[in-house]
């Protein structure tokens, strides 16, 4: 490997050669894997994708269910110089039309139940290859490669070539794809790995999906560029999860996973007795949460900032103070800065539009020149669409999207402060705070509650309550309690469906 190789498979090549007999993962159901049969496994399926017809920069489609061939997949088109085009399993056909008429694949592999889903697009689109693969690890993917070569010499990649293509959520208009490059998942790696101080030593509880970011690159890059191992399990259940924490030394989640281990008296301080680092991110983690889980366990949690367009922005520490309620310090090679809506820097602790600029930010929206321009300044900041802050120590928080941004009476409210205050109220699990037209105000403030078990909430004591502590354009007009707040598939809620099903609420 040359310095000017930038394929991200090649820099795990290294602890690849030097680990090879060591176990990269195991299964909930013990099957073992080493570095050396992901290897050979990753090499047979690069072999066979190039022979199916792929050719460097063709994207793979793959909606398929997280397991240890489908780690091998996404490792292969690496090797290979192909795009990564992970999907959801939970696609309906309607959203399937749309991202796999955008990437345009060469292949798609898909679980062999979605067959009836995918093949009809496919012939739409005019895409001859389906391959199947299953939760099991089973398919026609893994059988047919089964006769090729265990060798493959790594396509060598620039810097600027793509790696990986997802999508955004599209909560304000079409879904647009996300293009991450060799170059922008290789800075990211090797930032987190040493700030985090990952080591051949480490063993990662793995239960995050593999279809998004974190459990894909964040996950996924910090062991393999460290030679780490980890628990490979399907999905987070807490059970299983305590069962495995005492042999592991990171956990990453999402905060939810956090919470729940809370909810289970299981869960002790003994248990996560070998762990040094729990991280949490993709949402919000509740104030709430992170002093409860330091009371039960002596942890602090480590929150961090990222995005699909950019990876990981800013951490808290590892050594040195974790700040609850912010995602901490901007990474080394990341510049974070605070601007109005023209674009001149804020003040240190003013609210404003939260922009970052460095190798880990992507090149842009597949096949949408326009919307790259608008997400871009002239000097290359890309502008993240949250409002943040930054105190006099350079700790970032977050307290919003711009587009949950409420304007009431022409007045600016951030719905993160208005959560925070109900979040601390008695029989309050979780807030969203959300603004709905109004007819003289233009918007309102609405919240929506999930209350504790066997707690009562009066909408009129909380509404008194706040009427306390912020000034009156700030205090809900309505408090909704709801059995569960709406999330996607990391656990963030989706205030986009809130908004539109209470949009006549106020009318």
């Amino acid at each position: 490997m040359t310095t000017q190789d930038y394929n991200l498979y090649n820099h795990f090549s290294t602890q690849i050669d030097m680990f090879g007999d060591k176990t990269l993962l195991k299964t909930e159901e013990e099957q073992s894997y080493s570095y050396g049969d992901i290897d050979q496994e990753t090499a047979r399926l690069a072999n066979y994708l190039i022979r199916t017809g792929a050719k460097p920069g063709d994207r793979i489609s793959a909606q398929v269910e997280k397991s240890p061939q489908a780690l091998c997949l996404y490792l292969a088109c690496l090797r290979a110089g192909l795009v990564y085009h992970p999907l959801n399993p939970a696609y309906s056909a309607h959203e399937l039309d749309y991202f796999i008429g955008n990437a345009e694949p060469t292949i798609i592999v898909c679980d062999m139940a979605k067959l009836q889903v995918i093949t009809p697009l496919a012939k739409a689109f005019h895409i001859a290859n389906i391959l199947t693969l299953n939760a099991d690890g089973a398919g026609a993917l893994i059988d047919n490669s089964r006769d090729c070569s265990t060798e493959f010499e790594v396509i060598p990649r620039s810097e600027y070539d793509l790696a990986a293509l997802l999508y955004s959520s599209g909560t304000t208009g079409v879904p647009k794809g996300i293009k991450l490059t060799h170059g922008n998942l290789l800075s990211n790696a090797k930032s987190l790995t040493q700030i985090w101080g990952f080591t051949e030593e480490d063993h990662l509880l793995h239960c995050l999906p593999t279809f998004h970011v974190h459990g894909l690159f964040i996950a996924l890059n910090c062991v393999l560029l460290s030679g780490a191992s980890m628990r490979w399990l399907p999905a987070f259940k807490t059970d299983i999860v305590l069962k495995y924490l005492p042999e592991s030394t990171v956990m990453m989640g999402v905060p939810t996973y956090y919470s729940r281990l809370l909810d289970d008296p299981l869960f002790t301080a003994d248990v996560g007795r070998n762990i040094r680092l729990f991280i949490s991110g993709s949402a919000p983690l509740k104030e709430e949460t992170f002093a409860a889980f330091k009371e039960r366990t002596g942890h602090c949690i480590l929150e961090r900032y990222g995005m699909t367009e950019t990876n990981i922005n800013t951490s808290n520490p590892l050594d040195g103070e974790r700040k609850s309620g912010t995602v901490g310090l901007p990474l080394p090679d990341v510049d974070i800065r605070i601007v109005d809506d023209e674009g001149s820097p804020l003040a240190t602790g003013e609210i404003g539009n939260l922009q970052v600029r460095g190798p880990n930010v992507f090149s842009g929206y597949w096949r949408m020149p326009e919307k790259t321009d608008e997400a871009f300044t002239e000097n290359h900041f890309f502008d993240t669409g949250d409002k943040g802050q930054i105190d006099a120590e350079g700790y970032v928080s977050i307290v919003g999207r711009t587009k949950d941004l409420i304007i009431s009476g022409g007045l600016n409210i951030y719905p993160k402060e208005i959560e925070i205050l109900i979040d601390n109220l008695p029989g309050v699990n979780e807030t969203a705070v959300i603004g709905v037209p109004h007819s003289d105000f233009g918007e309102a403030v609405v919240a929506i509650l999930v209350k504790t078990q066997g707690a009562t909430l009066k909408e009129d004591q909380i509404i008194a309550s706040l009427k306390s502590k912020i000034a009156n354009f700030k205090v809900p007009k309505r408090i909704i309690v709801l059995e569960e707040l709406p999330r996607n598939a990391m656990g963030k809620v989706q205030k986009n469906i809130l908004r539109e099903r209470y949009e006549n609420l106020l009318s």
